[in-house]
């Protein structure tokens, strides 16, 4: 089960890093081949979505399936166990939202790029054209 956590950090890391790329000043050179490769990397980005979908249905069963541990019913290990088993069950719920609020950057912030440049090369030949 934890091989799906590993996948999603992994997306979430490379679109945190594709984001940081886009928005980073100085990088003109490299900015036409990075919004290329981002735009190329939106559609198949997109299955995370559904993924993280699935993974916070899967949290929500673990939540809703956990035996309770509460007061005197149960031994320290036990106690431990519970206890450890809401902090994975946190933590995942954060790199769900992480790896979506950096999908929805990234796409936001891909759009707003490209925009910038199609405004540019259109400011570019009014000024040739006068």
């Amino acid at each position: 089960m934890a091989l799906e956590w590993v996948v999603l950090g992994y997306a979430a890391a490379a679109e945190a890093i594709m984001v940081l790329l886009l928005t980073l000043p100085g990088l003109d050179a490299l900015r036409k081949g990075l919004i290329a490769v981002t735009r190329n990397l939106l559609k198949p980005f997109l299955s995370v979505v559904p993924f993280c979908l699935f993974l916070l249905m899967d949290i929500y069963w673990k939540y809703e399936t956990r035996p309770s541990c509460e007061g005197e019913s149960c031994t320290p290990t036990e106690h431990l166990r519970h206890q450890k088993s809401i902090m994975k069950s946190q933590r995942n719920a954060l790199l769900i939202a992480a790896a979506l609020l950096f999908y929805w950057l990234l796409y936001s912030v891909t759009n707003l790029v490209v925009r910038v440049e199609q405004l540019n090369q259109r400011l570019e030949r009014l000024k040739n054209r006068d």
